[in-house]
């Protein structure tokens, strides 16, 4: 088995729960990079967010963020977009403000929410930036170039209530999704991370069979099941490992450093 690209998800699989790339998991991707095997991330982040850690691992390659409806290189070169339609992200942005839930915006990767509430402030601490609070009205000023809205909920049961309220609504124009327990992320219907893999693939001329994904949440699962070999986080949740080829140790004990010795390097 010989993987010339391996991707990895960031929150709760490359990063601790401290939000760190461990100085194992840093050291096993570049002696992967060393014997060339392409490293790159995909992440349900905002580009701006997921660069610094790009930049730590040292590797100019795109990454995929936004759940695939971003790919852009380090250097900032944009090789796939997609964004929401303007009138579906008034209409999810309109019923989720009657039902008092929290959802902010992305546009042009910047972040935007009505109000800095406790979970803004989380958000941002998590994400590493800054976000602009405009007001209800001002979030209906910025539905265009939105590759993705997000609720952030107070548990994992309250988001799948979301998710799924969001599905029988809008389920025929956008995709939602969790993607940890406290977040219900939405995108456009046939944006994920395996059409992102996809479209990377034949970006680097290589096949499915020479890929290997790696991840944790429900927002992996398309990506996983897309790559060639897939694993999964010893703190993954049942599904993923349900469709996943192997298993390492969890994001607390350098799994993505193991599974990449294990499977990777020569």
């Amino acid at each position: 088995m010989a993987i010339k690209l391996f991707v990895t998800d960031l929150d709760g699989t490359l990063l601790d729960k401290k939000h760190r790339i461990s100085a194992e998991n840093k050291k096993a991707i570049q002696e992967a990079v060393a014997q060339g095997t392409i490293v790159t991330i995909a992440t349900g982040r905002m580009y701006i967010s997921a660069l610094p850690y790009a930049k730590q691992l040292e590797v100019d390659v795109p990454i995929i963020t936004y759940n695939g409806a971003l790919i852009k290189s380090v250097s900032g070169k944009v090789l796939f977009e997609s964004y929401l339609k303007s009138q579906d992200v008034k209409d999810v942005l309109t019923y989720c403000l009657k039902k008092k839930w929290f959802i902010q915006i992305y546009k042009d990767d910047k972040l935007y929410f009505a109000e800095h509430s406790a979970k803004a402030r989380a958000y941002e601490e998590l994400a590493g930036i800054k976000g602009e609070t405009v007001g209800p009205e001002g979030l209906y000023e910025k539905t265009e170039h939105v590759p993705k809205m997000l609720v952030i909920t107070s548990g994992a049961e309250e988001t799948d209530k979301v998710v799924a309220e969001l599905r029988e609504a809008f389920g025929t124009r956008v995709f939602p999704v969790k993607s940890n327990p406290n977040y219900a992320e939405i995108i456009s219907i046939g944006v994920n991370k395996a059409t992102a893999l996809e479209k990377l693939l034949q970006k680097l001329g290589l096949e499915k069979e020479e890929t290997m994904a790696i991840g944790d949440s429900n927002n992996d699962l398309p990506m996983l099941k897309a790559a060639g070999h897939s694993v999964a986080m010893g703190n993954a949740n049942d599904k993923v490992k349900a469709v996943c080829n192997y298993e390492t140790a969890d994001c607390s004990h350098d799994g993505v450093a193991a599974a990449i010795r294990k499977y990777v390097l020569k």
